[in-house]
């Protein structure tokens, strides 16, 4: 889904986003779990990196490697964002505190997650750079469906396999 936006507003989220470190699809996230519970807006995250990843996929369908990776990059930050949320109650808010907290949720599900995290990251700098080939995008779109995957299963409240189950595609 795509949104049009004055020109100016776009302006002010970019300049907001940069200044924290994170993409404008993160800052937008950040505004719509403003205010939720802590779980209700670590769900929101979760479903967020995956609606980021299905546009990653569209993305790179199309072509476009450098929206693709912004979208796996962002799709990974918003895991770990969840991670945070929901099992410290802490709201990440920089790039520098996603690389930080990355290591909790590492500690947890295995030390995969730091090269996943690094991965994503350097997906983050292709959008600016432009130099990733078709094949480092699709390799850190399959990596990062992983975490979102394994995060969304690690953070689920107990009693929902059933939103786990529909959200890696079986049944409870």
């Amino acid at each position: 889904m795509q949104v049009a936006v004055p020109d100016v507003v776009y302006r002010e989220l970019l300049r907001r986003a940069e200044g924290r470190g994170m993409s404008i699809s993160e800052c937008l996230a950040e505004i719509a779990v403003e205010g939720l519970d802590p779980l209700d807006a670590a769900l929101s995250y979760i479903e967020g990196a995956k609606d980021l990843l299905r546009q990653a996929r569209i993305e790179l369908e199309r072509g476009d490697l450098r929206q693709a990776s912004e979208r796996v990059w962002g799709a990974c930050a918003l895991a770990i964002k969840a991670h945070a949320l929901r099992r410290r109650g802490r709201r990440i808010e920089s790039h520098a505190e996603l690389w930080a907290y990355k290591n909790e949720v590492a500690r947890e599900l295995g030390d995969w997650v730091r090269a996943v995290f690094r991965q994503a990251d350097s997906m983050h700098k292709n959008f600016y750079e432009n130099l990733a080939t078709r094949e480092d995008v699709e390799d850190a779109l399959r990596e990062v469906e992983k975490l979102v995957k394994a995060v969304d299963e690690a953070l689920a409240p107990v009693g929902d396999s059933k939103r786990v189950a529909e959200a890696s595609g079986g049944k409870p």
